[in-house]
């Protein structure tokens, strides 16, 4: 089976502020972050695609499989599949028993893991860069010969079902990030629903489920291969070819790779009150926000660093080291492929209200829509995030891991290359204009926890019983 050659590019980063500060009088060159190395994607005829990138810096290897199906491609009532899966797959395959791919693995002295996202499930395997063969059959092996019975599915039903409990059911924070989707997104939606699935989905998946989502989604139609390190191009295609292409393409559902309907602006805020055995008030806040690849994403991002990314930061500064109402709070915005949350989650300190810290938030918040932001402030944010970008892929498991994401959710690899110029480009008329837009008290959606008193009544009625 022959491959085809869909894209090449360099990966050529541009230069950090510090590397240009670096350069002599006069502006003499800078040296580059990241060697100019080059990359190819290749596709074989079962639709495997296959990104390649030679990095001879240290002689180890990060393989990567990045899989298009994640908890966006469940349905309501069968939750929980994508996750179920990654436990799955480190079960046993036709040719290995249980537990022999991490033993495998770890014996060269490598390590393997894997997630699952709404977008994506991705298994990733680090090695010293002699084990690619290792590498290359396993992981066609449990794409094409996974053992999926009654007996596996039951055994990883139980241990998904003990993680829910202790992340979810018995986590306050995990609680409330699961009601935050569930009340900002309609029922029906795909982010309505926890990645790990509702506990009555998980409870009652069947062996027929767990069967058909395999065949269907764990399909080298649906996969791509991110291979990064000290390998020869010619031999990883050659190893590629003799353990994958035997692996038929399978039909994917209609639609699969499509963006979501849109959904309407949200025109009211959406608020749910719980206590639970906390010591203090939490907060946690979802702003409807832009798609990944949307560019107002990226201006989101930024404002959301500059507001909340450091100690030095404006909301920070005032809510932790300051007033002292708050012990702990922080910001994200949904790396989602469609349109998302930007969420923030905070921490009361006893005494304080999560009303007392959502009105100094809702004031800071005020300011910029206002009168925008400090250009310091911009550009120390700027800095930061530079460098975090250009950290993230230092080594052969951050470069394969962005370009995995950036291909997945963004729909093309070389959507990576553009981050450091969008970084660059962002001024603080823009940050003004997406807080004008998006973070409004009618598009968001807020939780609140207060602390439970009823098992301290308990427990002192108890005491004077005793």
């Amino acid at each position: 089976m022959s491959f085809e050659l869909l894209s090449e590019h360099p990966f050529a980063m541009s230069k950090t502020p510090a590397a240009l500060a670096a350069a002599g009088p006069g502006g003499g060159a800078a040296r580059p972050v990241v060697e100019p190395l080059r990359m190819r994607m290749y596709r074989m005829g079962n639709g495997l695609r296959v990104l390649l990138l030679r990095d001879p810096s240290a002689p180890v290897l990060a393989y990567q499989t990045w899989f298009r199906v994640g908890s966006r491609h469940e349905r309501d009532g069968k939750t929980g599949l994508a996750h179920l899966f990654e436990h799955l797959m480190f079960n046993e395959t036709e040719s290995l028993p249980a537990g022999e791919f991490d033993r495998m693995i770890e014996r060269q002295g490598g390590s393997t893991n894997a997630a699952t996202w709404v977008d994506w499930t991705y298994y990733q395997d680090d090695l010293p860069g002699s084990e690619l063969e290792l590498a290359v059959r396993l992981e066609a092996q449990r794409m094409s010969q996974l053992v999926v019975k009654r007996h596996q599915v039951e055994s990883e039903r139980g241990v998904v079902i003990s993680e829910r409990r202790l992340r979810v059911d018995d986590d306050v924070d995990g609680f409330m990030s699961e009601e935050l989707f569930r009340l900002a997104f309609d029922k029906g939606h795909p982010y309505h629903w926890p990645t790990i699935g509702w506990m009555r989905d998980i409870k009652r998946l069947s062996l027929r489920d767990a069967m058909d989502f395999y065949r269907t989604f764990y399909a080298p139609n649906n996969a791509l291969l991110v291979i990064v390190g000290d390998i020869d191009e010619a031999q990883t295609l050659s190893l590629i070819e003799k353990h994958y292409a035997g692996i038929p393409a399978q039909p994917l559902p209609d639609g699969h790779y499509q963006a979501l309907p849109a959904r309407p602006p949200q025109t009211t805020e959406r608020r749910a009150l719980f206590h639970k055995p906390v010591q203090s008030d939490k907060l946690l806040i979802g702003y409807q926000s832009p798609a990944f690849s949307d560019i107002e994403h990226v201006q989101l991002d930024f404002l959301s660093e500059l507001l909340l990314g450091s100690h030095s930061s404006p909301i920070y500064r005032d809510l932790v080291v300051d007033r002292e109402i708050v012990s702990s709070i922080g910001a994200s915005v949904t790396p989602f492929r469609d349109p998302g949350l930007w969420e923030v989650a905070a921490s009361l300190k006893r005494g304080h209200s999560a009303e007392e810290a959502l009105a100094l938030f809702d004031a800071h918040l005020l300011k910029v829509q206002q009168s925008g932001v400090s250009s310091d402030d911009v550009e120390r944010t700027r800095a930061r995030l530079l460098t975090e970008f250009y950290g993230g892929m230092r080594t052969a498991h951050g470069k394969a891991a962005q370009l995995g994401e950036f291909d997945t959710v963004a729909g093309d690899y070389r959507a990576l290359f553009d981050a450091p110029s969008q970084i660059r480009a962002v001024t603080a008329a823009e940050l003004q204009a997406v807080a004008r837009k998006y973070l409004l008290p009618e598009r968001r959606t807020l939780l609140i926890v207060r602390p439970d008193v009823k098992p301290k009544a308990r427990a002192k009625k108890s005491a004077e019983r005793a």
